[in-house]
């Protein structure tokens, strides 16, 4: 989770980690480690516990020790599985026992990772860091596109304007795709929305280097972070391998008359032409405009997107103001 820090960055918490052992020395162990290694922890006796400290705080991982009084860990990890809230939430499990049959019954339950008693730090952050890390980039991604999603493309966007080189953010919209979920359906829609995907990361393949950065931020809306120089020849390629990819996916009558028909209210049908793509990029820059906000790249990226769709056809809006007073230049494909 992040809040907003200084220049208004995204500041990363400590992830919180659930310690759930009755062993007093071990769980005194980990906890101490953890916390070494900037881990927040929380610790519970038992499984019923661990459940109960939940209730009011969640944790981002919870290292289980296999055997405890009430409620063991293989129980408790079911429990976790079984409830919608906390059926994501990954589970490292601690036991003495090394055989493969105890481990496969920890993994039908849903345990995550074992670290196996007698272990040592480094093994413990090590397995608590790539543990978390997986679960991170697993719940950042698109599961239609996959793509990283909103946290990620935050991040990317702090990260560029830390490193202090010239940079651009666009934000990609399809025109007009709402009727096309009214006329042939949400699966029909879905295969929009992955044929853009790919489209994007073609582009993004054939701009070369430095590698741009594509993200998926929810429906058919995207976002690419490139160098200024390569935001025209990117931005062409995708239009143009978008709109030939997607004139396949209509019905051939509709392709071939280029509008598909709408039903409104009244029982009549209204015309919608076939879709095209609104490209808005807002650019830092040494020589021109420069942020310390990432959420005001991301306002500006927007703002040029609604210019865009003020326009016929795909278009790609680019502001070129150096300050907010500035009147926009925006060029047309």
């Amino acid at each position: 989770m992040s809040t907003g820090g200084p220049g208004g960055e995204p500041e990363e918490r400590p992830d919180l980690v659930l310690v759930v052992d009755d062993d007093d020395d071990i769980a005194g162990f980990v906890a101490f480690n953890l916390k070494v290694h900037g881990f927040e922890v929380m610790r519970a006796r038992d499984g019923q516990e661990a459940l109960e400290v939940m209730e009011s705080r969640r944790p981002d991982l919870a290292v289980v020790d296999w055997m405890m009084p009430r409620m063991d860990g293989v129980e408790l990890t079911r429990r976790l599985r079984a409830e919608p809230l906390t059926s994501a939430l990954p589970v490292i499990m601690l036991t003495a026992k090394g055989m493969t049959v105890d481990k496969v019954v920890g993994l039908t339950a849903g345990v995550d990772d074992y670290l196996v008693k007698p272990f040592d730090t480094a093994e413990l952050i090590a397995r608590v860091s790539s543990t978390l890390r997986r679960n991170k980039e697993f719940r950042e991604v698109s599961p239609l596109t996959g793509l990283p999603g909103n946290a990620r493309v935050t991040r990317e966007i702090a990260d560029r304007m830390k490193a202090g080189g010239d940079f651009s953010v666009g934000y990609v919209d399809i025109d007009r795709f709402k009727p096309v979920n009214d006329v042939y359906g949400f699966d029909r829609g879905d295969d929009f929305i992955t044929t853009l995907a790919r489209s994007l990361h073609r582009a993004a393949t054939a701009a070369g280097r430095p590698p741009v950065f594509l993200g998926h931020i929810g429906g058919d809306d995207f976002v690419f972070i490139c160098h200024p120089d390569q935001v025209l020849p990117l931005t062409k390629h995708m239009v143009t391998d978008f709109e030939a990819s997607a004139d396949q996916l209509y019905d051939p009558e509709d392709a071939r008359r280029g509008y598909i028909e709408v039903p409104d209210r009244r029982g009549g049908k209204q015309r919608a032409a076939l879709v095209t793509l609104s490209i808005g990029v807002a650019q830092s820059t040494a020589g021109g405009r420069a942020y310390s906000d990432h959420r005001a790249v991301v306002a500006v990226a927007s703002e040029m997107k609604k210019v865009a769709k003020s326009q016929p056809g795909s278009y790609v809006a680019i502001d070129r103001r150096r300050s907010d007073s500035e009147n926009l230049d925006d060029p047309p494909l």
